[in-house]
């Protein structure tokens, strides 16, 4: 049974190589992370494995993909790039690997906060320009931060931000408990949050879950960060309320068109902080998830 790495970039390249153990699966690396989803079966050659970083695989093309079984996805958002349940109809079946970069992520979502709370990005560009811009910044000590979802990223988040000196509430689909954290029903953290953080998988219950009713029922003034998925949000309604100043600033990793446009509204608003979908990207991070890949291949490989 073959495996093709099909769209590594190097730093993951380098450390898939590292992490192969005598006796591993054969897994031949392609070295392009910007594939098109049509060079899918002329890359794979046959092999009966993908490992997928964030090339999509319609469903179409999946078809023609001879001999494909497993897409081992690096990552949980594997619907934003694929049908699982149309490739499970073709007898492929979707492995996520989950876990891998929880302090990651969530680092990345206390930065976007910190950021987005004192309009670093904005004012850096505008020095940057010549403008000694001064900007009154949000104190976060004493406020309060709201978790939509709650799994292993937003117990990390909690905990640094706890840390800090910031109040947490929090709701979930299902019950949970976690130290110092207050759940509640969503209307109240939606009311009550100063910011606002998301950490819900993508699904058909949670696309477009965040509507323009659910903005306008944030308290006036929040900061809304998004390392999540971006259908999450009603990106249309968010950026009204943007413009509108009811949502004060946004951090966001995450797009629904990926790389954003240049010419793109969010480029284009002063209050956005963007990062280019890079929340899970470190070599810690890194190292999780490969060996997580690898750990996906030895299983499949065993039967």
């Amino acid at each position: 049974m073959r495996g093709v790495f099909v769209d590594a970039n190097e730093a993951l390249a380098l450390v898939m190589e590292r992490l192969t153990r005598p006796g591993d699966p054969k897994v031949r690396i392609h070295r392009d992370p910007d594939i098109k989803p049509e060079q899918y079966p002329e890359i794979l050659d046959g092999a009966e494995i993908a490992i997928v970083d964030h090339t999509a695989l319609p469903t179409e093309v999946a078809k023609k993909c001879t001999g494909l079984k497993h897409v081992v996805f690096l990552g949980t958002g594997a619907r934003s790039y694929m049908n699982p349940e149309e490739l499970a109809e073709l007898g492929i079946s979707v492995h996520l690997i989950k876990g891998y970069g929880d302090t990651a992520v969530a680092e990345s979502a206390i930065a976007l906060m910190w950021a987005s709370a004192r309009v670093i990005a904005m004012m850096d560009r505008e020095m940057r320009a010549g403008t000694w811009l001064r900007e009154d910044g949000m104190q976060l000590t004493g406020k309060t931060l709201g978790l939509i979802g709650f799994g292993g990223i937003a117990a990390e988040v909690a905990r640094i931000a706890s840390g800090s000196g910031m109040k947490v509430i929090a709701w979930n689909r299902s019950p949970k408990s976690y130290p110092g954290v207050e759940f509640t029903d969503l209307d109240t953290v939606l009311a009550k949050s100063d910011v606002m953080s998301l950490h819900l998988l993508l699904n058909d219950e949670t696309r477009g879950m965040i509507n323009r009713e659910k903005i306008l029922a944030m308290k006036p003034g929040v900061i809304l960060v998004n390392t999540a998925r971006a259908a999450i949000v009603d990106e249309a309604a968010m950026i009204d309320a943007l413009k509108s100043g009811h949502i004060r600033h946004a951090g966001l990793d995450v797009f629904n068109v990926e790389p954003l446009p240049a010419d793109h509204p969010l480029t284009r608003i002063p209050n956005v902080t963007l990062s280019a979908h890079s929340a899970f990207r470190t070599p810690e991070a890194s190292e999780n998830l490969i060996e997580a890949a690898w750990v996906h291949c030895r299983r499949i490989v065993k039967g």
